[in-house]
């Protein structure tokens, strides 16, 4: 069996952040796809997706990204079925993402907000993959 998605979009929203009873990151925001053919009116039709991420890549998305953002999403449907308070069965599709990865630069102002957020106490500068340079690493610093 293979459930496998790969989606290419802006974000349709900010993404919000919460964390489950037990402390586990989940994050969630929309994604603007276009359908890769026009309409009759000679424009593209666009598709509201809602994308899922867990811990850390939850977090990291609610960090450094923000509305109109552009951003490949790769990981798999999930459909969920649920009743609501008025009692009517509700079935939600979602994209449980593996993977997200940005496409473009920030804008002046959400850069100039992740600075801000840098500066915070306790802030490391970790490379791309969220470990330490090696080379910023004091032999004096280390435990063994």
């Amino acid at each position: 069996m293979l459930n496998k998605v790969v989606l290419i979009g802006r974000l349709a929203q900010d993404p919000e952040l919460r964390y489950t009873p037990n402390g586990v990151a989940v994050g969630s925001f929309g994604l603007a796809v276009e359908r890769p053919f026009t309409n009759r009116q000679g424009e593209r039709d666009v598709d509201f997706v809602d994308i899922v991420t867990w811990r850390r890549l939850a977090e990291t998305c609610a960090n450094h990204l923000g509305k109109g953002r552009l951003v490949a999403v790769e990981g798999r449907l999930q459909v969920r079925k649920y009743e609501n308070q008025q009692g009517q069965r509700r079935t939600v599709y979602e994209i449980v993402a593996d993977d997200v990865r940005f496409l473009d630069w920030p804008s002046d102002a959400q850069r100039d907000a992740a600075a801000v957020q840098d500066q915070e106490p306790g802030f490391v500068e970790t490379d791309d993959i969220g470990e330490v340079d090696i080379d910023d690493i004091d032999e004096d610093d280390v435990p063994f």
